[in-house]
């Protein structure tokens, strides 16, 4: 990997997947990005909540010129594998040059190419002095993944660039000038735990091999919510073989499609054989459903020891149907651009702890009000189910400005250089470019990158030659201001 071309962006980046940085760990990657500008003798600063900056003054003859902001965030999406044995806290990602030489993945992990290959971007424009830029500053935010929280809390007056690159979209050719707001959902079932029925034995039943994906850009594929798929299981276990809920497990992340989960449920020891012939039965049904798309799913019921408690019946039940009542996936097309989502939810994780079962939602639009319908609608099922419902870490959306001459600029340089014309879209998924205006309101901004596929998922992947693309667009785009 690290002979690919550019050689100054791919050893960035190689350097990048041999540091953890998963969302939350943000120091070492963070303490990494400060040394690497002091390193270069650039000015390099940090922010109270770890954000860091650095700048680069502008090359010669362009010392007048309005000043370019780089921006990346420094966090991954931490996603293996059930078979791999993988700390994201302490392992560096395996990254390799897959056979075909067209790719960049990782061995049973998430890349990181999202966002490292922005980050990698800019961190190989500071250090390469051939560059020609006006005033420039790389600004490398935390935590974009789980809240953007650096975004969130980037304050004014601290950058100093008119215009703003956002190098964290994920299809070459395509320059985004809108995004999707979002909401989170916590949906908590409390409850005292029952004893269980005496005879009873119990199962695990496991779902896994589901595609996921992100939450935002790979809504519309269709491809199965492990834990959508696992209740309507549920639904029909406890209504024909008295299966009875002793916990429940699903999903890691809230922006990411839900690949796995499982359940504890007891039955009457006369009914194993029935609940095995329904597992198998539901995995034929679901392959078939999802022929095409979820080619590895599987869907597994495995004796375990009997649990002494599990779920009162009556929670059990509410928790059941509110599930398979909660809305997930497309809600709503935008109608001028109708291969564009504007509304959407993901059912992203459930986790039971000792006496409560919680649920995390993520909803998504690029209409304010829209996003606020399908939150009320979410909100309505579960409480009317008897639990408690909260909204925290809402962020706007990104309104596009056509006439902005940022976006004229951009335009008019992919067409000089590859001779036809960039897509002008939105994107279904949260850029912090929304967040950031808030606080610079006048300044411009416009989102690309090259072709990763399958990001927040272990199949992720970066195309090479749109990296080389895309580097040399961002060079001609530095020079053309």
């Amino acid at each position: 990997m690290k002979n690919l071309e550019p050689k100054g962006l791919w050893n960035c980046f190689y350097s990048l997947t041999q540091i953890p940085r998963p969302s939350g760990k943000r120091k070492e990657i963070a303490d990494f990005l400060v040394n690497y500008g002091k390193s270069l003798g650039l000015e390099t600063l940090q922010d109270e909540i770890g954000n860091v900056l650095i700048r680069k003054p502008a090359s010669a003859g362009m010392e007048n010129h309005p000043g370019i902001i780089l921006q990346g965030h420094m966090d991954m999406v931490p996603q293996k594998n059930s078979d791999i044995e993988f700390d994201f806290e302490k392992d560096p990602i395996q990254a390799y040059v897959e056979d075909n030489s067209e790719w960049v993945t990782a061995k049973g992990t998430t890349l990181g190419a999202d966002n490292g290959i922005g980050v990698a971007t800019a961190m190989a424009i500071l250090a390469d002095k051939n560059v020609v830029h006006p005033p420039l500053e790389a600004l490398f935010t935390i935590d974009e993944e789980t809240g953007m929280y650096g975004a969130n809390d980037l304050k004014g007056g601290w950058l100093q660039g008119k215009y703003l690159l956002n190098l964290d979209s994920e299809t070459e050719g395509e320059l985004y000038v809108g995004c999707a707001g979002g909401i989170d959902t916590t949906v908590t079932f409390d409850f005292q735990p029952v004893d269980t029925e005496k005879g009873d034995i119990a199962l695990k039943v496991e779902l896994k091999g589901c595609k996921g994906g992100h939450s935002g850009c790979d809504i519309h594929l269709q491809r199965a919510n492990a834990i959508k798929l696992l209740f309507r299981f549920l639904k029909d276990a406890v209504a024909n073989f008295e299966a009875r809920l002793a916990c429940v497990e699903g999903g890691s992340l809230r922006n990411a499609i839900p690949r796995e989960a499982s359940a504890v449920i007891t039955i009457p020891e006369e009914s194993y054989q029935d609940l095995q012939d329904l597992v198998d039965r539901y995995e034929d049904l679901w392959l078939r459903e999802y022929d095409g798309i979820e080619t590895d799913l599987t869907f597994k019921a495995t004796e375990v020891e009997c649990p002494k408690q599990e779920m009162p019946e009556d929670v059990q039940d509410f928790l059941i149907h509110a599930i398979t009542l909660c809305p997930h996936g497309v809600y709503r097309m935008i109608p001028e651009m109708p291969d564009i989502v504007e509304t959407s939810n993901n059912v992203a994780m459930i986790k039971t702890e000792e006496n409560k079962v919680t649920v995390f939602c993520l909803t998504r639009s690029n209409v304010e009000s829209r996003k606020e319908e399908l939150a009320s609608i979410i909100q309505s099922a579960f409480s009317l189910a008897g639990a408690d419902v909260k909204f925290s870490g809402a962020y706007p959306g990104w309104q596009p400005n056509f006439k902005s001459n940022l976006l004229k600029v951009m335009k008019e340089t992919y067409e000089k250089e590859f001779g036809n014309s960039p897509r002008i879209v939105t994107i279904h998924a949260g850029l912090e470019c929304g967040i950031i205006g808030g606080n610079y309101p006048q300044m411009e901004m416009i989102s690309f990158g090259p072709t990763i596929e399958h990001p927040h998922s272990p199949d992720e992947r970066v195309n090479i030659a749109t990296v080389q693309k895309f580097y040399k667009y961002v060079l001609a785009a530095l020079k053309a201001f």
